[in-house]
C-alpha cells in the first residue's frame, strides 16, 4: 500500500532555470536509467520474489526510487516552467513546450517516450541483484555528467544527493547478493559445459606495423584459465575446431544425486507393493460405499504406479530393485490396528479412522514423489520426470478425494464442532 505525502524527499531549490538543462534531467525522468525504471524494476521484482528477507529489500528500495522521481520531475518542472511563456525558451524543445506545456512528461531528454523494456526481471534473484547493481551504476554516471554540466547551486546538490543514493543502493544490493552464499559464477541451475568454461578464445588478432598486440592480463591467465588459438584460425581436415566441445548437460552429474534418487526409487517401489497387499483389507474393512469404491480405484492406481516406477528404472538403466521402506511398514502396521480398532466402533467413526490412516499413507507418498521428481529434474532425466509427476498427481487426486469422503462422513454423523476441527486440521500433509 503506497501512501503520498506531501513533502519531498529533498527539498529542491532552483535559482536560475535553464530550459535546456531541464531537458536533460528528464533522462533521470523516464529514461532507460531512470528513477521510474528503477522503481518499477525493483518493485515488481520484489512482487515475484519467494525471499520475504530480500523481498523486504526490493521493496524498500523500489518505493524509494519513486520518491526520488517525484525529486527529479519536481526539479525538471522548474527547469522546464520559462517555456510556458517565453518564446525563446520554448524553441529549445517545441515538443515539451507545445505537446507538454512545459512541463514533465514520461520521455527522454531525446522525446522518446518511456518503455517497459527499459526493465530487467529475471525471475531470479541473484541474477535481478546483479542487474541492479549494474543499473545503479548506471544511474550514477548519469548524475555525475547532469553536475557537470550544470551551473545551479540548488540543482546541484539535489543532484548530489540522488548521486549519492545510487552507491546506497549498490551497497546494500551488493551486499545482498553476498549473503545468498552464492559462488559467483553460479547462475542457474545448469552446470557449464567442464573445459569449455575456462577457455579464453583469442579472437581479436592483428598482425603487420598495424596489427594490435594480444594482451594478457587475469581476465585471461592465471587460476583456471586456458588461453586458446581462435577458433576460426585453428586447421582441420573437418573444418571444425578441435578445441571446441560443447555439451548439452554436464559430463558428470552432481556427486551423490544419482544414488539418491534411485535410493528413492527403490524405497517407492517397497512402499507401493506393501500397498498393494494392504488396500484389499481396507476395501473389505469400509462400511461405507463410496470409500470402498475409493480405495478400490487407488489399488488399481497403486499397480500402475508400480509399473512406471519399473519404467524410470528402466530410464535410468538400472534393475528395478525395491529396497524395504521402513516408513512404510510403519504406517501399514498403524492401519492394521486401525481395523481392528474399527471393528468395536460405529460406522462413521470406523470409516474416519480409516481415512486417517490412509491419509498419513498419501502424505508420505506425496512427499517420496516430490522429492523424486525433484532430482529426477535436477539430472535432467526428462522421461523419469514424467512419470513420476503422473503418480504425484494421481496421489495428490487420492488426498483430495480422502477429504471429500470425510467431510460427507462427517456431515452424516453429526461430529461434534471440537472433534470436526481436530480432523480438518490434520488434513494437511504437515498436520
Amino acid at each position: 500500500m503506497y501512501h503520498h505525502v506531501k513533502k519531498l524527499m529533498f527539498t529542491v531549490r532552483v535559482d536560475e532555470p535553464d530550459p535546456r538543462f531541464g531537458n536533460m534531467l528528464l533522462e533521470q525522468f523516464g529514461g532507460a536509467n531512470g528513477e521510474l525504471a528503477a522503481a518499477m524494476q525493483y518493485s515488481i521484482q520484489g512482487l515475484n520474489c519467494e525471499d520475504p528477507d530480500r523481498k523486504d529489500l526490493l521493496m524498500d528500495i523500489g518505493t524509494e526510487e519513486l520518491s526520488h522521481l517525484e525529486v527529479v520531475g519536481s526539479l525538471a518542472r522548474l527547469h522546464l516552467k520559462p517555456m510556458k511563456f517565453d518564446r525563446e525558451a520554448a524553441e529549445a524543445d517545441p515538443l515539451i513546450a507545445i505537446a507538454g506545456g512545459g512541463g514533465v512528461s514520461l520521455c527522454n531528454s531525446q522525446g522518446n517516450a518511456w518503455t517497459a523494456d527499459y526493465l530487467k526481471i529475471t525471475g531470479e534473484l541473484d541474477v535481478d541483484l546483479r542487474s541492479n547493481i549494474a543499473a545503479e551504476a548506471r544511474a550514477k554516471i548519469v548524475y555525475e555528467r547532469l553536475i557537470h554540466f550544470c551551473d545551479d547551486a540548488g540543482t546541484k546538490d539535489a543532484l548530489q544527493f540522488l548521486m549519492t543514493r545510487e552507491i546506497t543502493h549498490m551497497k546494500a544490493f551488493s551486499r545482498a547478493l553476498k549473503s545468498m552464499g552464492k559462488p559467483a559464477f553460479s547462475i542457474g541451475r545448469i552446470a557449464p559445459t567442464p573445459g569449455l568454461v575456462d577457455q579464453f578464445f583469442n579472437d581479436s588478432t592483428g598482425s603487420g606495423d598495424n596489427g594490435e598486440i594480444d594482451t594478457r592480463g587475469p581476465w585471461n591467465e592465471g587460476d583456471d584459465w586456458v588461453f586458446m588459438e581462435s577458433p576460426a584460425l585453428q586447421s582441420g581436415d573437418t573444418g571444425a575446431a578441435p578445441s571446441i566441445v560443447a555439451e548439452s548437460s554436464p559430463s558428470e552429474s552432481p556427486v551423490g544425486l544419482d544414488d539418491l534418487l534411485l535410493d528413492q526409487l527403490r524405497d517407492l517401489l517397497h512402499a507401493e507393493k506393501q500397498l498393494t497387499k494392504a488396500l484389499p483389507q481396507m476395501i473389505e474393512a469400509a462400511r461405507y460405499d463410496q470409500l470402498g469404491e475409493l480405495f478400490t480405484v487407488h489399488l488399481a492406481e497403486t499397480e500402475a504406479q508400480i509399473e512406471r516406477l519399473d519404467e524410470c528404472f528402466e530410464l535410468l538403466g538400472k534393475k528395478p530393485r525395491a529396497k524395504p521402506c521402513k516408513g512404510m511398514q510403519g504406517l501399514v502396521e498403524e492401519g492394521d490396528e486401525v481395523i481392528k480398532e474399527g471393528a468395536k466402533k460405529d460406522d462413521a467413526a470406523a470409516d474416519l479412522g480409516l481415512i486417517g490412516a490412509a491419509q498419513r499413507v498419501e502424505h508420505y507418498e506425496i512427499a517420496g514423489y516430490t522429492t523424486a521428481r525433484n532430482l529426477a529434474q535436477q539430472l535432467r532425466h526428462s522421461g523419469a520426470v514424467a512419470l513420476l509427476s503422473k503418480n504425484l498427481a494421481e496421489e495428490e487426486n487420492a488426498d483430495q478425494l480422502l477429504n471429500q469422503v470425510a467431510r460427507s462422513l462427517m456431515s452424516v454423523a453429526k461430529m461434534p464442532a471440537a472433534i470436526e476441527q481436530s480432523f480438518v486440521e490434520d488434513e494437511s500433509p504437515g498436520g
